[in-house]
């Protein structure tokens, strides 16, 4: 395998023909399901995947059927099948990526935008280039690199959804529906992670699942005089009462213990390595107000509570007008939706069923006390690598970066984990990703590092040829 060779055929497709396109997709406004409730009668998410079909094409793999694939009320995928180049390659890999993206955010940079793609110090800013329109670039290269070189590989299947932002609704039926195409995959490698740092691989050791839902509390008809406080009380103070059984509110400790689980001594003893690695940047990378400070200032601590521990943000609000239209009243009801995220090994239907309970019993004052679940989804924990194929990771990394890979855990989700661990429980999983410090994907300036990209493309390809 000529290193240097593959690394020249990578780096040229990426600044040719890669970016060009990458700028174009993220001027589609592609947002995801959930955050658009007329996706079905826009194209945007098909306009993607027509994107990347196109340049799939161009691509000229060898031995490939590349198909668009979209069913009446259902999100379209794309599903690309490479054969294997010899039949001593009997390795069956799975690539999984997602072109749907999150809404545009505000807070962008003045000469940068959601939909107006930027490169700035070797970085393309939009929304989607790292969250995660990169992911079908990277394999479908990683594979055209090895082709060019006359390296064989294992057949390869390549599954692009629309969805995952949403929860990712619709993939368990065209796993199901696909079934022939996909097969049983040996190896599954997932393009839509994050990296401690951008000098080295990092495989993702776990991910966070998710909990998402309405919590609101009504005690008048309609809004009265703020006069007549005292005589009833303000339903935001009563969702700050019914909140507190959820939540410590001075430690941020979820006080339900349905939603904690124990933590493997090896993911500590990852967490411990992964800590002396990033160190302060940690906390000098978040962008931190002021003198505001973090939960902890132990890095160690900061790992575990993001990645191990649930937790509750408050992401949205209903029933509390802006300033300039907020009259001096006493409101007829507050609603809040909330975002829990769940210990990785932790299933969430009890959970979501257990929350519900405990807002919804014994309301103050008698008030109309409500939660509605809007969706919930289990969290991932990595199955052993296996003694070759970390040794494979590694000395990709090594050859790439100089440095072996790194291990952490993620806080965020990705539902299509777990779907594909419970569907394919002898499968080996490598879930690794470009979102590194600062990249701030779901927020403004959210960017993709492209020198990181190229060399992990070159990983991936380095991966894949050596299996």
């Amino acid at each position: 395998m000529n290193i240097n060779s593959l690394k020249t055929f990578i780096e040229k497709t990426w600044d040719t023909s890669v970016i060009p396109s990458l700028k174009r997709y993220i001027t589609i406004p592609a947002v995801s399901p959930a955050f658009n409730p007329d996706w079905n009668t826009t194209s945007h998410l098909l306009d993607t995947l027509e994107l990347a079909q196109s340049w799939c094409k161009s691509m000229a793999l060898e031995n490939t059927n590349i198909q668009i694939i979209k069913e009446e009320g259902r999100t379209p995928i794309l599903l690309i099948q490479i054969e294997a180049t010899t039949p001593d390659h009997n390795e069956n890999i799975l690539m999984y990526g997602h072109l749907d993206k999150q809404p545009p955010a505000t807070g962008w940079d003045d000469n940068k935008g959601a939909w107006t793609p930027v490169i700035e110090n070797d970085r393309l800013y939009g929304r989607g280039a790292v969250d995660d329109g990169y992911s079908i670039f990277t394999a479908v290269t990683a594979i055209k690199a090895l082709q060019s070189e006359n390296i064989p590989h294992g057949r390869c299947v390549i599954l692009i959804e629309t969805c995952e932002e949403s929860g990712s609704w619709d993939l368990e039926y065209y796993i199901e529906t696909c079934k022939d195409i996909i097969k049983t995959p040996s190896l599954i490698i997932c393009l839509d992670s994050g990296c401690g740092d951008y000098e080295r691989i990092w495989i993702t050791t776990s991910l966070r699942g998710t909990i998402v839902g309405e919590i609101e509390a009504r005690i008048l008809t309609q809004d009265i005089h703020s006069g007549m406080s005292g005589m009833v009380a303000s339903s935001f103070r009563i969702l700050r009462q019914i909140l507190d059984r959820v939540e410590d509110s001075k430690t941020g400790d979820i006080l339900i213990k349905d939603f904690h689980t124990h933590i493997p001594q090896e993911r500590i003893t990852q967490m411990q390595e992964t800590a002396k690695i990033i160190d302060t940047h940690l906390i000098l990378d978040l962008p931190l107000f002021d003198d505001t400070s973090t939960m902890s200032n132990d890095p160690l601590q900061l790992l575990i509570n993001s990645t191990w521990k649930p937790a509750i943000s408050y992401i949205g609000a209903e029933g509390i007008p802006k300033f300039e239209t907020a009259g001096n009243v006493i409101r007829e009801y507050s609603k809040l939706l909330l975002s829990i995220r769940t210990p990785p090994t932790v299933d969430t239907t009890m959970p979501s069923q257990k929350l519900k309970s405990v807002i919804e019993q014994d309301p103050p004052y008698g008030a109309k006390v409500t939660y509605n679940l809007l969706k919930h989804a289990s969290g991932w924990d990595m199955p052993q690598l296996g003694h070759l194929l970390e040794e494979n990771i590694n000395n990709a990394s090594n050859l790439c970066f100089g440095k072996t890979c790194g291990f952490a855990g993620e806080g965020g989700s990705i539902p299509f984990m777990t779907l594909l661990a419970k569907n394919f429980p002898d499968a080996k999983f490598l879930i690794t990703g470009a979102l590194g410090p600062n990249a701030n994907a779901h927020g403004p300036n959210e960017f993709l590092h492209l020198p990181y990209v190229k060399k992990l493309n070159l990983a991936i390809s380095i991966i894949i040829g050596n299996l």
